[in-house]
């Protein structure tokens, strides 16, 4: 279903409405940020203001997140497919990245946001590179919420370097276990996500957290996400909070033997949860995380 055009983007700042407390809250979401090429073919722009609306809607969703209390927030920015779209495009989105860097680092440390970026850094052009380096550096103190970048990411290759590194500290296969691949992924010292979200309608993983979302709960908001805003952020949290999570298991304490997720299955075992930074941890136990 093609989402509508919800919106326009909001320029100026306005007074937040007051929402309810959510009964629970996911510890760490993941978002694919989808549809600001669309956005902006609605309004007859180019694809790139689409890309720069997108940027200005971090702001928002992040300032959100701090409100509902959600720690970890892992954005999609760029995949290691994304390099596939027209040269003007990836050189502007690199553009776009270092500028927003450098205009919203104030903000970054007023709301006390720790910052970092997960993916490949060999083919980011060196600048760019240099200044993730020091927004990394410069709020590495800060606990309030963490963001990650995913930028030149995939769930593939990130799995794929967790497993060179394995090979190059010579671990013998038959020590090799989930918790040791875990240990070795990007977010190693994260919790794994609770809820994914993606924007415009779209029901695709797309080679995101692949490893870490295994029970992860999904929503598709159906805005693009330039329009995807604070109030949308909370329908999503609110659509989660309403959710039992079973984790393989059962609802309720229910002693039914006839479940579909993975019932009798070694491979679906739940043990080797990764406990994250700050005592950061997610719920595997019936309900989600308060």
């Amino acid at each position: 279903m093609e989402p509508t055009p919800a919106k326009s983007l909001k320029t100026a700042p306005e007074v937040a409405e007051e929402l309810p407390p959510l009964p629970v809250t996911p510890v760490h979401v993941g978002i694919v940020m989808d549809g600001n090429g669309r956005w902006a073919a609605q309004r007859g722009l180019p694809r790139l203001e689409g890309h720069r609306a997108g940027a200005r809607c971090v702001r928002e969703v992040a300032e959100a997140a701090v409100e509902f209390g959600v720690k970890v927030l892992t954005l999609y920015a760029f995949s290691t497919e994304n390099w596939a779209r027209p040269e003007a495009e990836v050189s502007g989105l690199m553009t776009l990245l270092e500028d927003s860097i450098e205009r919203e680092q104030g903000a970054i440390m007023e709301n006390e946001i720790q910052v970092r970026s997960i993916g490949r850094r060999d083919a980011v052009p060196s600048t760019l590179q240099v200044a993730i380096d020091q927004l990394e550096a410069a709020t590495r103190g800060n606990d309030r919420l963490t963001i990650n970048f995913a930028f030149n990411y995939g769930g593939r290759s990130e799995i794929v370097d967790a497993v060179r590194e394995i090979v190059a500290e010579g671990v013998p296969a038959s020590r090799i276990s989930e918790a040791t691949i875990t240990r070795h992924l990007y977010t190693r010292d994260l919790p794994d996500p609770d809820l994914v979200i993606r924007t415009a309608g779209e029901m695709r993983l797309s080679n995101f957290l692949l490893w870490q979302a295994a029970y992860a709960e999904y929503y598709a908001a159906q805005v693009y996400w330039p329009d995807f805003g604070r109030e949308e952020f909370y329908a999503a949290l609110t659509n989660y909070s309403r959710r039992e999570r079973k984790f393989g298991g059962l609802a309720g304490g229910d002693d039914y033997a006839g479940s579909d997720d993975c019932a009798g299955s070694d491979d679906c075992a739940v043990g080797e949860d990764s406990a994250g930074s700050d005592g950061l941890v997610s719920s595997r136990n019936g309900k989600a995380k308060q």
